[in-house]
């Protein structure tokens, strides 16, 4: 390659088509290539061969839709590839065209103003398909449950009313009946199970209404339904126990963590990766999941500190985490979701605790530490001290002096 010689390309992707745009600069002089490819197998291929033959060495394009995919996929073995979001490269209006908006992409790339996305490895993306679809078909249980409490409401029936679970042990049963047209109160009422057994004159009260034949037709379908999604759930954990094996004491590490279960340890694994290395430090994934504040600060006027979105399925999955840990028992972050529930309120709390915790979770994978529970706040010393010097400014701002009840020792550290 000659002295001082630079290639650089970008694409602009499209569902049928390619725009490419190559810039090199040589001796001072900045030249454009344009060309246009489609998006099959075959033609990404080829753009592959021209890139390679132009000897261009770093290829730039936007995250358009799921499109960019088969591009990335078909050159990530031959190029350094960077994938940029459409919204921060967006072209003004009125002055859009398909090699304009690949030319600005491949300016912005060689002034080195572009902010990657991160792209995960072949391995990850294929654990990231399957705990995602896991999310959807979960998601499309709970659709189902509505869908079926509704019908139950056509015919006065309330069983929804009185169990906890529609679609629990003795719920299932129970509708089973009802959609095979049974009205015998007794039969129904003797598939309750556990302490639901306890509530009898509730569930005659519940179950004294009946479903037309047309609806217990759908109830029976939505019941169908249900069990394919379930089988289909099993499938995917069976598909993940075998993908995730080698990674078994890292799965093991995380569900150390309180909150944090089997699947919600496989979740985390497939976002984030086995050892978190796209991320240099806590603060920066933090940032990236979308769980710590954001700023929004104009003429040295601060606006907002509304999170940014971030990964939509990491952060949901760190807030269920958030909300597991702070129902626990004797940990540390219950106690502190209690101590920040005053002041921020419940769902403040909760989000304090998940941005908490995706710190350590960093610090999980990127060390390689193992959890280590040291218990309640409350009953760390430094934490006992703040609270008593909070407590005596208070009642001095009241105009009552306490230090008169307080030892020597504690008011000298106080």
């Amino acid at each position: 390659m000659e002295t001082g010689y630079r290639c650089l390309a970008s694409i602009d992707v499209h569902k049928k088509l390619l725009a490419i745009v190559i810039r090199r600069e040589q001796d001072g002089q900045t030249h454009y290539q344009e060309r246009r490819f489609g998006t099959t197998r075959r033609e990404i291929e080829h753009v592959a061969a021209h890139l390679q033959h132009e000897k261009v060495t770093e290829v730039v394009m936007e995250s358009t839709a799921q499109y960019w995919r088969p591009v990335w996929y078909g050159l990530e073995a031959h190029f350094r590839l960077h994938l940029c979001h459409p919204l921060a490269t967006r072209s003004p209006r009125g002055r859009k065209s398909d090699f304009r908006d690949a030319r600005r992409l491949v300016d912005r790339l060689w002034g080195g103003d572009l902010e990657d996305s991160f792209v995960p490895g072949a391995e990850q993306r294929s654990w990231r398909w399957l705990t995602r679809a896991r999310v959807d078909l979960k998601d499309k249980v709970g659709v189902v449950r509505s869908q079926v409490e509704g019908l139950l409401e056509e015919g006065g029936i309330k069983l929804a009313a009185v169990v906890s679970d529609l679609f629990g042990v003795s719920g299932w049963a129970m509708l089973e009946r009802i959609a095979r047209g049974e009205t015998n109160l007794p039969a129904l009422i003797g598939e309750a199970r556990g302490a639901l057994r306890k509530k009898r004159a509730d569930l005659e009260e519940a179950l004294a209404g009946q479903l037309h034949p047309m609806y217990q037709l759908l109830l029976k379908q939505h019941l169908e339904q249900v069990k394919l999604l379930r089988q289909q759930i099993s499938e995917i954990h069976q598909a993940l126990d075998v993908a995730m094996k080698p990674y078994a004491p890292i799965l093991h590490r995380l569900c150390r963590l309180p909150g944090v279960d089997l699947g919600a340890a496989q979740g985390l694994l497939a976002e984030i990766g086995p050892a978190a290395a796209a991320f240099a430090t806590a603060e920066q994934f933090a940032s990236w999941a979308g769980v710590c504040p954001g700023t929004q600060e104009s003429a040295g006027i601060h606006y907002s500190n509304r999170s940014a979105k971030g990964n939509r399925y990491l952060r949901r999955l760190l807030c269920q985490i958030a909300w597991a840990a702070v129902h626990t028992k004797e940990t540390f972050f219950a106690s502190l979701f209690a101590r920040l529930k005053p002041r921020i309120e419940a769902k403040g709390a909760a989000w304090a605790v998940a941005h908490r915790i995706a710190k350590l979770i960093w610090l999980l994978l990127h060390e390689g530490v193992e959890y280590q529970e040291k218990g309640p706040a409350a009953k760390n010393p430094q934490t006992l001290m703040r609270k008593l010097r909070r407590l005596i400014k208070d009642f001095k701002s009241v105009g009552v002096d306490v230090t008169t009840l307080i030892p020597h020792a504690v008011q000298g550290r106080a």
